[in-house]
């Protein structure tokens, strides 16, 4: 622990929700020398600037969470901003960073880069093995060459540049814009107004019946010091649960947390995604890691964030 705090340690993409969390979990540790840019200080996406910072700063660990990250509606709409940003950002960072000779390198994507059709529970071995899911295609692609880049670094010039892929997330500091958020805070958004505003019933995208994986972002972060403190760790690794629940259990889960008592309505005209989609935790297990916070407890304090971010007019939106 100690030979980690003591590096310095760029976090990229800091005042997003997984950022923020690894920053809080690297200061708690004792962690002094972060290095830390907004995305109106260093624009990933340019060369030359990305180039720059890592020229002067010269950081020993890079935590990779930048990154332009949005649910079904946003990824149908923007794939070529999806694709054009997280691929710029990716090979911009982790080229910079081999140049100006850092010596670790956490990449993190996202379990979407596996098959639309991959077996059940999805282990690192299925990744490419099957078309992707259409609806974040372009995503995925972005966060597949990222991982493969760090992982052909690292064959060629033996970098310790690695990969983690987090099952979808939820806590502190998330997107709660109406359209492009994901499916948990969207939840906590339209429950949170329902009942404010005294609705009888709430509609819902999709069957409800597609089951997924959530894991608190701030059991990632303890991941991702675990997986920095492995002195060889695998190119990729899942960080997950290994546990699913349904859209429509979901629902209900969260509108009991928030306190909505009306009626929970289905529209079946909008995209599932993926029926079934849950990781396969083993490898990370058996290096020692394994989840702390359980859903209903996290989903309660994710919430009383969200009323926090509201009383001060601080609700996340992009």
């Amino acid at each position: 622990m100690h030979n980690l705090i003591d590096k310095k340690i760029y976090v990229a993409g800091h005042r997003g929700m997984v950022g923020k969390a690894v920053t809080r979990k690297l200061a708690a540790l004792g962690a002094e020398r972060l290095v830390l840019r907004t995305s109106s200080e260093l624009d990933l996406r340019c060369q030359a600037a990305t180039e720059d910072m890592f020229a002067r700063e010269r950081p020993d660990v890079v935590v990779f969470s930048a990154a332009r990250v949005g649910g079904i509606h946003a990824n149908m709409t923007y794939p070529a901003n999806f694709i054009y940003d997280n691929l710029a950002m990716a090979t911009n960072a982790i080229h910079a960073a081999y140049e100006h000779g850092c010596e670790r390198f956490l990449f993190l994507g996202s379990t979407c880069i596996y098959p639309g059709q991959a077996p059940q529970p999805m282990a690192e071995s299925c990744l490419l093995t099957s078309p992707l899911e259409q609806t974040n295609e372009a995503y995925a692609i972005a966060k597949i060459a990222g991982l493969k880049m760090c992982q052909f670094y690292r064959q060629q010039y033996g970098v310790l540049f690695h990969s983690a892929m987090p099952t979808n997330l939820y806590g502190p500091g998330d997107n709660y814009h109406p359209e492009n958020s994901h499916v948990m805070p969207a939840l906590i958004r339209r429950f949170h107004e329902a009942k404010e505003q005294g609705l009888t019933e709430v509609t819902i995208w999709g069957t409800g019946r597609p089951r997924r994986e959530f894991l608190h972002v701030d059991d990632l972060a303890n991941a991702v010091v675990h997986l920095l403190e492995l002195s060889d760790p695998p190119d990729l690794v899942n960080v997950g649960t290994g546990e699913d629940i349904s859209i429509h259990e979901l629902a209900q889960l969260v509108a009991e947390v928030v306190g909505y008592r009306g009626k929970i309505i289905n529209d079946p005209s909008k995209p599932d995604g993926t029926l079934l989609k849950r990781t396969d935790t083993a490898l990370l297990n058996r290096l020692g890691w394994h989840p702390q916070i359980g859903l209903r407890e996290g989903l309660a304090q994710t919430y009383q964030d969200f009323l926090s971010e509201v009383e001060s007019e601080l609700v996340r939106e992009k």
